[in-house]
Parts: C-alpha cells; structure tokens; sequence
C-alpha cells in the first residue's frame, strides 16, 4: 500500500500546487485513511478510520478531501443503488470493472469480463455510436445470502431510505 500512497500524495500535491492550494497534515490523513482498504468505501468509513489516527478531523474535512481526491484523479465517486450513499474507490492505476451488487447484504464485488466489454463495442460500433464511458452493475443476491447467511432482504428503497 505504501507505494500506492506516495503515488497518491504526489498527485495530489501536484493538484494543489497547480491551483495555489497547499497540502495538510489532515488531507494526508483522510488520504492514507481512504487507500488503507480498497473497498467501495463511504464517507463515514473513511472519516472514521482517519479520526482513529487524528480525533481532530471532522466530517466536513473528510467531504472536503474527498472531493479534491475526485477531482485530482485520485479517486472515483461512485453511487450503487443497493443503499444509495456515495462510496469511493481508488482511481490511480486501476483498470475498468464493473460491479455485482447484493440487495440483501451490500456486498460489492468488483469483476472484469472482456467478452462483456467486447460486446459492448460492438453494440456501439453497429449504431454508429461512439462510447465515452459506461458502467455495468448488476444488482441480486451474492452467495452467502443466497444460502441464508446474511438477514432479511431489503428492497432498494428500503436500503437507500427513500419512502416508496
């Protein structure tokens, strides 16, 4: 992880030094916070893992970061519909994949296909449309919860807490 980190930093320093920003202490903090797990992370799981190192981070410095880490490349912002909070995964040197969503449990598993992705280009191609980004997320249930190991399913509304 270290190296991915120091990546991390440097592109971010020079994404505040371009725009006459300066680097904290605190953005590092959040930063190593958000790297130190892959996971489609939101938010909370970040500010709560950077306070365990600095109890003086609040969330509104946490939001702050992760929206300059958006916007220097570093991370990407994501929006699953299993629970609809924003959640974050890392952007540097992380090649596209797309995503299977449990409506039961939120479990996000992240899978690359390149028949899928072939596909998809033909589709494309044969309507004479020319794709600048996509995403694929399929939504059901993973295999533990198929097998009865997680609680009782939610529906999507239930889980992002939308009245229906």
């Amino acid at each position: 992880m270290g190296d991915r980190v120091s990546v991390a930093r440097e592109r971010l320093r020079e994404y505040l030094r371009g725009r006459g920003l300066r680097a904290t202490r605190q953005r590092d903090r959040v930063l190593e916070a958000f790297l130190a797990d892959a996971a489609h992370a939101s938010v909370d799981e970040i500010y709560d893992r950077a306070r365990a190192g600095d109890p003086a981070i609040g969330h509104a410095t946490v939001y702050r970061a992760m929206g300059l880490f958006v916007a220097a490349g570093i991370a990407k912002e994501r929006r699953f519909h299993a629970d609809g909070r924003v959640r974050y995964e890392p952007a540097l040197d992380v090649d596209h994949h797309d995503h299977l969503v449990c409506t039961r449990c939120g479990d996000i598993q992240e899978f690359e296909n390149p028949a899928i992705e072939r596909l998809q280009e033909e589709v494309a191609a044969a309507r004479g449309f020319a794709v600048a980004y996509h995403r694929l997320e399929l939504y059901g249930l993973c295999a533990r919860c198929r097998a009865g190991e997680k609680g009782p399913e939610k529906s999507l509304d239930e889980q992002s807490g939308s009245r229906v």
